[in-house]
């Protein structure tokens, strides 16, 4: 018996990695975290991802990655969370693989994640900002789907998580589980990879909301950045008319 694959594309420092730990809380998923990056960062050599300690035994090709990811889903509902920049366009092409996952987005504002992915890696480039390849995605999802994609925003989970969480387990077709907004347990193994990009989250118990003040800090500092290194400003440009066809989705 197949079980469903649900997948959450986001972009980074989008607020993928707290989600993805809600989704591990409910205890009822086989959970991944960014899978595809093997693909994008080793097998493709499209550069070097600092803060990466691949682990040996991981598939590193886009089709070995995918045949792990519908193995597993022999044997019980599967969810991880990656980058669309990771598999675009060569995943819609995988029209069998495509149809058989339950595709889902998360963004947040471009000048909070710019800002966060800098402070790690100023050296990033403009693809993996990530939301152009998020509209392309969803564009796909709906040509094939005839339908509008199921598109989270970060600030809004974290203003109402149980609200959110809700609206999102409907939309992928789970059951509400609220007791997974808390966690106690520890952070998951497969984290350990990638862990300087996610020390705030791994020593997390539960999502808090951004304060009025902490917007409008993020907002001067990324200012700062943009006028003192021009490439982050024109990032921004280029992908914020991607992230507002996205928001224009979301709830």
């Amino acid at each position: 018996m197949s079980h469903p694959i649900i997948a959450l594309w986001s972009h980074p420092r989008s607020m993928s990695t707290a989600f993805e730990r809600i989704m591990r809380a409910r205890g009822d998923l086989d959970c991944l975290h960014e899978p595809f990056m093997y693909d994008y960062y080793i097998n493709r050599s499209t550069r070097q991802m600092p803060h990466f300690d691949a682990m040996d035994d991981h598939p590193r090709s886009y089709e070995a990655i995918r045949d792990m990811i519908l193995a597993k889903a022999e044997h019980a509902p599967v969810f991880f969370k990656d980058m669309s920049y990771y598999v675009m366009p060569h995943i819609a092409a995988d029209t069998e693989f495509f149809a058989r996952v339950t595709h889902s987005f998360l963004i947040r504002d471009p000048r909070a994640s710019i800002l966060s992915y800098a402070r790690l890696d100023p050296d990033m480039l403009l693809e993996e900002i990530g939301l152009e390849a998020q509209w392309r995605h969803a564009e796909a999802v709906m040509a094939r789907t005839g339908r509008a994609p199921v598109v989270m925003k970060s600030e809004a989970v974290q203003a109402d998580p149980q609200g959110q969480m809700n609206r999102y387990w409907t939309a992928v077709g789970v059951s509400p589980r609220p007791q997974a907004l808390h966690w106690t347990d520890p952070a998951p193994a497969d984290w350990q990879q990638v862990q300087a990009w996610h020390g705030e989250v791994m020593a997390s118990h539960t999502i808090h909301p951004i304060t009025p003040e902490q917007q409008a800090r993020t907002e001067a500092e990324f200012e700062k950045l943009a006028s003192g290194h021009a490439k982050f400003g024109s990032y921004l440009e280029h992908h914020l008319p991607f992230y507002q066809n996205l928001m224009a989705h979301a709830a």
